[in-house]
């Protein structure tokens, strides 16, 4: 009953359907990588974006073809958005994107653990 109106694959306003990317998240030694595949995009067709541990990928696919009926549909059009919540803390500006083949590859530098000088007070 309230599958539709609370499913993750669904965002924007009511009557607005916004579909999910396909999206792979997994970690090297130094970096999480998260893949998000959205073939047949043009530069301004996305938006990448960090807050905090929450990478955000966003955009439109456009449909290019005048269609007079359709005999099978699969491919997605219109507007995506998919969150990626991190587990770890990200270095701040270490960050690269790549769109290749129809990947999008975000590459996000894990912040690596600093030491914390202790003062000891002295007791008069």
């Amino acid at each position: 009953m309230y599958g539709d109106a609370f499913s993750s694959r669904r965002w924007g306003l009511p009557g607005e359907t916004v579909w999910q990317p396909p999206t792979d998240v997994y970690e090297t030694d130094e970096s999480a990588v998260v893949i998000v595949e959205i073939a047949g995009l043009r530069p301004g067709d996305y938006r990448v974006s960090l807050t905090g541990r929450t990478l955000e990928i966003s955009g439109e696919r456009r449909d290019p073809a005048a269609k007079l009926a359709y005999q099978q549909m699969e491919i997605r059009y219109g507007k995506f958005r998919t969150q990626v919540q991190l587990p770890w803390a990200i270095e701040q500006g270490d960050q690269t994107a790549v769109y290749e083949d129809g990947m999008l590859k975000i590459f996000l530098r894990k912040a690596q653990p600093r030491r914390v000088p202790v003062r000891v007070a002295s007791s008069t």
